[in-house]
């Protein structure tokens, strides 16, 4: 029974969300598998990977072949780094400790670039809401200023049709005297 190590999809449209299994490579994708490796969910950034480093190890040593997107996946987490490391150990290249300690500073430096990841991203995020709020209070204060301007050609355009109601007022209450003289 040849066996796989591939991605089983579960989730919602739009939302897909991977179990890492080893089934058998006549199943199908969704069907019956013979062990949860761990899952995958892209939908973060970066991508969420849990994976059961000791079972997937033993399932390559037992001949598991994975497919290319779980290959990828397998040696992002160091799955295959482990493999190859115990192989020099059956081997009696290296001893266990060796390979642990490899092993070890190999999952550090890569904890490393994630959380380096993970913090440009969050600057990144914290930049742009600070030029979005900069951006959005120029233009507050650039409709706050065009309106006091508004305000102020009204005030301007209102007061010479108040001095000349005022004189028409004047001048008519003047006619209105002089015409009430001239009837008296």
């Amino acid at each position: 029974m040849p066996v796989k190590i591939r991605l089983q999809r579960h989730g919602k449209k739009g939302k897909p969300f991977y179990w890492v299994v080893a089934a058998d490579s006549r199943s199908k994708r969704d069907g019956k598998f013979l062990e949860k490796l761990g899952t995958y969910n892209p939908n973060t950034n970066p991508a969420t990977i849990e994976l059961n480093l000791d079972n997937t190890v033993q399932w390559l040593w037992n001949g598991a072949q994975p497919t290319d997107t779980a290959r990828a996946i397998l040696s992002y987490k160091g799955a295959l780094l482990k493999h190859h490391l115990e192989g020099g150990v059956r081997k009696g290249a290296i001893t266990q400790e060796q390979a642990d300690e490899k092993l070890a500073k190999w999952l550090d430096e890569k904890s490393g670039k994630v959380d380096a990841k993970k913090d440009g991203l969050s600057t990144a995020q914290a930049d742009a809401k600070a030029k979005a709020l900069a951006a959005e209070k120029k233009v507050n204060e650039d409709r706050i200023a065009a309106a006091k301007q508004a305000e102020a050609d009204l005030a301007k355009a209102n007061e010479p049709v108040a001095e000349e109601a005022t004189e028409e007022t004047v001048a008519e209450t003047s006619s209105e005297e002089n015409t009430e003289e001239t009837q008296a």
